[in-house]
């Protein structure tokens, strides 16, 4: 069988993971010391640490503050194998995944993809708004928003110049209300000095919910605590509303209002990002794998699914664990520790999620932290939930580099209030203007 590459017979089970992310890697690690191959595949030869793309897109960091090689992270793990390529679909039959580079067997098989933009069938959604998923995405998004303010400069049209200078964000979750937190940063301190040419009362910064709070499944004490600091700080905020349409010009808001933009940014929701070649009754609604409480595909015993990808349905959980880092991270640990039980004859242990907590910045010293500790719930705000979560990011980062970067990177902004990472690399997504947006309308 023609396999993906020259891979070395360890004379070990083979398990292969797909995808790099949180659960991926964890799992990656946490079979160092068990008797199997482990053999990751991914798109991108590094991990990201997502939580913090959209530093990069508003000028906070740099990409490499961020990411680290796969065989940097594990090389000195013996067992561990690493090859780029991504799986297009999956011989359950044969045990195999076929791949951009061919094929390649397994014994065990662990699906940890993600999840990627959810736009609810909206293709021209789709095709116009910026999402925040990726490293290209996140430096796309910096380029184009630079490069707007330096076409902002040359144009004396009110209503073109305020499609230059106006962002809509849509959700209000984590994403959203750091991303508004971070922009409204940008228009008080930074871009005031850089294009001292234009008037930055005009530019506005919307954040549009669908919901009534901001970010659901935390606190109340925390939600609104949001909200307000984000109207402090001159973010518009719009509960209750829902977005309509968006021709890559002119927002139309479910309660008939319009906002003119060429920088939607679009994080309202996530879907699961499935292979190929499993059977439909195990894919749930938003492209979720159905797993019990092993982490198994419904329908498999040697398939898993950990991370973003998974729907474990509990009492607690009737639509399957939050998309987020901490259960994706104790999944992958667990799955580690069960692969090594079941090749030892043993039974595996249910997954139980640890919940300990949510957190989101909205700026300088500025966030909300509900966090669960020895049984008991904490909730803070401003200076102290800050500072939690600047530490808490720091010390997840994967590589000692990685920590090393962004602490140095974020206490010289904080002492300067600079963000120096304001240049342009590589080609920002062209802008279309309000005729132009007509005009792909009517085609």
């Amino acid at each position: 069988m023609e396999g993906l590459t020259k891979i070395d017979d360890l004379g070990h089970p083979r398990v292969v993971i797909v995808g790099g992310g949180f659960a991926g890697l964890e799992l990656a690690k946490a079979l160092r010391d068990t008797p199997v191959q482990v053999v990751l595949i991914d798109k991108q030869n590094y991990h990201t640490f997502q939580p913090l793309l959209y530093q990069i897109a508003t000028a906070s960091l740099e990409a490499d503050s961020i990411v680290s090689p796969f065989r940097k992270i594990l090389g000195k793990q013996d067992n561990f194998y690493f090859r780029l390529a991504e799986v297009l679909a999956v011989d359950t039959t044969a045990q195999v995944v076929e791949t951009t580079i061919g094929k390649l067997r397994y014994d065990y098989l662990v699906l940890a993809t993600g999840a990627t933009s959810n736009f609810f069938g909206d293709q021209k959604m789709q095709r116009n708004a910026f999402t925040l998923k990726t490293v290209e995405d996140a430096i796309e998004l910096r380029n184009t928003v630079l490069y707007n303010f330096e076409q902002a400069l040359q144009l004396g049209d009110e209503e073109q110049l305020n499609s230059l200078l106006d962002f809509v964000i849509v959700g209000g979750g984590p994403t959203g209300v750091e991303l508004a937190g971070a922009l409204s940063e940008l228009r008080q301190h930074i871009f005031p000095n850089d294009y001292r040419e234009l008037d930055f009362k005009e530019m506005d910064i919307h954040l549009i919910q669908s919901g009534p709070v901001l970010l659901k499944g935390m606190s109340a004490n925390a939600s609104q605590h949001a909200l307000e600091s984000l109207r402090e700080f001159g973010v518009q905020v719009w509960l209750d509303c829902r977005v309509k349409s968006y021709d890559g010009y002119t927002v139309t808001l479910s309660n008939g209002e319009k906002l003119i933009t060429r920088t939607l940014i679009w994080a309202a929701g996530v879907a699961g990002a499935p292979i190929a070649g499993l059977s439909n009754e195990c894919l749930l609604p938003g492209n979720r794998y159905c797993v019990n409480e092993f982490n198994r595909i419904l329908g498999y015993d040697n398939i898993f699914a950990i991370g973003d990808i998974a729907a474990m349905k509990t009492e607690e959980y009737p639509e399957g664990h939050p998309m987020m880092a901490q259960p994706a991270l104790q999944q992958g640990h667990l799955l580690g520790m069960n692969l090594a039980r079941i090749l030892a004859g043993q039974k595996p242990e249910s997954f139980k999620y640890d919940d300990r907590g949510s957190m989101a910045t909205i700026g300088r010293n500025h966030a909300v932290a509900d966090i669960r500790l020895f049984g008991k719930e904490f909730h803070w705000e401003g200076f102290t939930a800050w500072f939690a979560w600047s530490f808490i990011h720091v010390a997840s980062l994967v590589s000692f580099r990685n920590r090393l970067m962004v602490f140095l990177n974020w206490t010289w902004s904080y002492i300067s209030q600079d963000k120096g990472r304001r240049y342009i690399i590589g080609k920002p997504r062209p802008s279309i203007t309000e005729a132009e947006a007509g005009e792909k309308a009517i085609v």
